[in-house]
């Protein structure tokens, strides 16, 4: 136990303001202290390390829910926070005028606890996490993964009290689930069924704020160990269009974090790579954790060299500018050597740069070959097909290359997953963007060719020049049968050392 400002605080919570590092790379902790004594009813301010004792207000939330919610209660108490006698009331508290407020018995609460709840003590880390497309992934809101999941998949047919005209139950079950709701509140403080329960890591709060820590720190335990494991990201990084989760679990990485779990001392209070372990990195590792170089992170983009998520991938302070965020600020070059600090740490300088030299020509030759004359061709066939969103063919066909194909290629190849890269990514790319993408186009000129619409007629003549003017570069003659005669030699002379060395 150790006495700060009259206050006694068990040692193991104290907080950790930040890390300098002496010359053996040992970590020497500089303890951010509170000054006043606090009353155990009130709730800790911003900085606050740490309560004398439990709050009254809290004891009696305790007396009911550990028998009401044991497991909750159990969780609680497995916890930091129970040991810096952090309770109920010290997080759930509310002011009467907060949109969510109810009183509960004789107190006053909330049922959220939100990012601006949480930076009363952990300012620094909400302030990172607000600067993080984490944090604004509730924008997706009206996108076109939204408008699949409201529309084309989806009805009206979810009917709460604040949503009288109807939900679709695929988008609240669905996309609001990681990405976040926008959560409503009833008259008497409770919250409409379509947005709550909901720890979408971009949920828009009662109170303003953006965001769900909850999202990795899952309640009531808000425990290390589970944050840095790479299966609390797999909640919302798998699936067809962002398989993160998966494609670690093929890489090296992935493969010798899985076999020596044991080793990774998780629940270490201090956990910097190459010091407190080394067997392997997880999610948490690259994007967000401690090296002796630098500090934790809630922005897990700034170490990031490239934006994969839409159709062309761009640099990510592009895309920060585009939605305001302090990242703006910092280039890529600079978030690309925050990540091979983190790679240096168990791998050699040449070997790291080699591997980004990969990496970007992979990302050029998706950009370059599919994803930039892709758009062109899908825009300039918009007069030829139905103009609704997803009523045609080709609206499926352009969204699943780059959405799905094209985003498991590149994130595979950011992750060293050479089966997503490929099989699951460059390959299914190639193969409809030849054998369904042009044709749809080919068979929409033909059509606007013969509709007897002049409008439509010049639209059709548009995209053929275009369509003609891609499929004659270097990168798709193949597919017209003009390869030159040096390449369909040398291939030729390829396949024939093949042979020789492996079926002779």
């Amino acid at each position: 136990m150790k006495l700060v400002a009259g206050i006694v605080i068990p040692v193991a919570i104290i907080g950790i303001a930040h890390a300098s590092h002496s010359l053996n790379g040992g970590l020497a902790p500089t303890i951010a202290l509170s000054t006043p004594a606090l009353a155990p009813e009130d709730p800790p301010p911003g900085g606050a390390i740490g309560l004398a004792r439990l709050s009254d207000a809290s004891l009696e939330c305790i007396d009911c829910h550990r028998k009401d919610n044991p497991g909750l209660y159990q969780q609680w108490g497995g916890s930091r926070h129970y040991r810096a006698n952090i309770g109920c009331y010290e997080c759930h508290a509310a002011d009467p005028d907060d949109a969510d407020a109810f009183l509960h018995y004789d107190r006053t609460i909330s049922v959220i606890v939100s990012p601006s709840d949480c930076a009363r003590c952990h300012a620094l880390q909400v302030e990172e996490f607000a600067g993080s497309h984490h944090s604004k992934a509730g924008r997706i809101l009206g996108s076109l993964d939204n408008i699949l999941a409201e529309v084309v998949e989806g009805n009206r047919g979810m009917v709460t009290p604040m949503f009288p005209q109807g939900n679709s139950a695929a988008a609240v079950n669905g996309c609001w689930q990681c990405h976040g709701s926008e959560v409503k509140v009833l008259e008497d403080g409770k919250l409409d069924p379509a947005t709550w329960p909901n720890s979408g890591i971009g949920r828009i709060n009662p109170d303003g704020s953006e965001g769900s820590c909850a999202a990795c720190h899952q309640r009531h335990d808000f425990s290390a160990a589970q944050a840095r494991h790479p299966d609390t990201c797999g909640k919302c990084h798998m699936g067809p269009d962002h398989p993160q989760k998966e494609i670690y679990e093929e890489s090296k990485h992935g493969i010798s974090f899985f076999a020596n779990q044991h080793k990774m001392n998780l629940d270490s209070p201090k956990w910097i790579v190459g010091e407190d372990y080394h067997i392997a990195p997880t999610c948490a590792t690259c994007h967000m954790s401690a090296t002796p170089n630098q500090n934790v992170t809630h922005d897990v983009g700034l170490r990031i060299s490239w934006n994969n998520r839409p159709a062309v991938s761009i640099r990510p302070e592009v895309a920060d500018a585009k939605m305001g965020l302090p990242g703006a600020e910092i280039g890529w070059e600079e978030r690309r050597d925050n990540m091979k600090d983190v790679c240096l740490n168990c791998h050699n300088i040449s070997w790291v740069d080699n591997f980004y030299v990969q990496y970007d020509a992979l990302i050029e030759l998706y950009n370059e070959k599919f994803a930039k004359p892709g758009l062109e061709l899908y825009a300039l066939a918009a007069p030829l097909k139905r103009p609704v969103k997803f009523g045609s063919k080709l609206d499926f066909v352009w969204f699943e290359i780059w959405h799905h194909e094209g985003r498991r290629a590149r994130h595979g190849v950011s992750m060293m997953g050479p089966d997503y890269t490929h099989w699951h990514g460059t390959y299914e790319v190639a193969k409809h963007f030849y054998s369904e993408f042009i044709p749809e186009l080919e068979e929409l000129v033909e059509k606007g060719r013969a509709s007897g619409d002049p409008a439509k007629e010049a639209a059709a003549e548009k995209l053929h020049a275009k369509l003609e003017e891609v499929l004659n570069h270097d990168n798709h003659k193949w597919y017209l049968g003009k390869m030159t005669p040096e390449e369909a030699a040398a291939r030729k002379q390829a396949a024939e050392e093949f042979r020789k060395r492996y079926e002779d």
